[in-house]
């Protein structure tokens, strides 16, 4: 049974950092891609960034590109979400994401496995 379990999450205030980390098991994710979105209330679920577990790619939301950056460290199978200059419009529930295939990273719909998800509130 794969898991994704978030962490890492909180109130900061603008122009702080915080980092995410999501923690996956349960089965062998060489091949795929890991990813982070997320959604705030009222809002369809957003495309934040991704990566491949074999090569490291990354890809990013226009919204986020620049100041967060994505990376994996697969012994640990951990993925990661740095994010610097938070700006309010960046409060979310964050959520991990597991595509079996790394291909068409940047649709929800496309993947396979999801996480419970983090708050990020940024005050302004």
């Amino acid at each position: 049974q794969v898991q994704l379990v978030e962490s890492g999450g909180g109130l900061v205030q603008a122009g702080d950092s915080l980092r995410l980390s999501c923690a996956a098991s349960g089965r062998t994710f060489s091949g795929s891609v890991m990813a982070w979105f997320r959604q705030a209330p009222g809002k369809e679920r957003e495309f934040v960034a991704a990566v491949t577990w074999n090569g490291g790619s990354t890809y990013y939301g226009d919204s986020v590109k620049g100041r967060f950056i994505i990376s994996r460290e697969p012994m640990k199978n951990t993925v990661y979400l740095q994010m610097n200059s938070l700006e309010p419009d960046d409060t979310a529930v964050y959520y991990c994401a597991n595509r079996i295939y790394a291909t068409r990273v940047y649709f929800a719909g496309e993947y396979d496995y999801w996480g419970r998800g983090a708050q990020v509130t940024v005050s302004s």
